[in-house]
């Protein structure tokens, strides 16, 4: 699982480094606010996204062998949820740069 982390982490890092001659100065990051100036923000708000999905998998990871070791149940749970994490994660940050560029 961390090698599936790695990889998206260097994916995103990547995309970032290959892209960043063409990103805009202000990036449309808040979609759930209304429409307009409201969405936007500086192009390096952009890496709150890798952030989140590191700090949400060794949550995860954390609060399993704090209070569920050993529960099957909740290993696999929690193995299909940082699964969901690095992908939606992963394909939010590459919707958004190849949106913008």
């Amino acid at each position: 699982m961390p090698l599936l982390l790695l990889s998206a982490n260097i994916l995103m890092f990547l995309t970032l480094l290959f892209k960043s001659g063409t990103l805009p100065p202000q990036i449309p990051l808040f979609y759930s606010r209304p429409q307009g100036e409201f969405q936007l923000a500086e192009w390096w708000f952009v890496f709150l996204i890798p952030f989140l999905m590191n700090g949400l998998f060794f949550l995860n990871t954390f609060i399993y062998s704090r209070f569920f070791e050993g529960n099957d149940f909740v290993k696999v749970f929690t193995r299909y949820f940082k699964i969901f994490i690095i992908v939606s994660f992963s394909l939010i940050f590459l919707k958004i740069i190849f949106l913008i560029t």
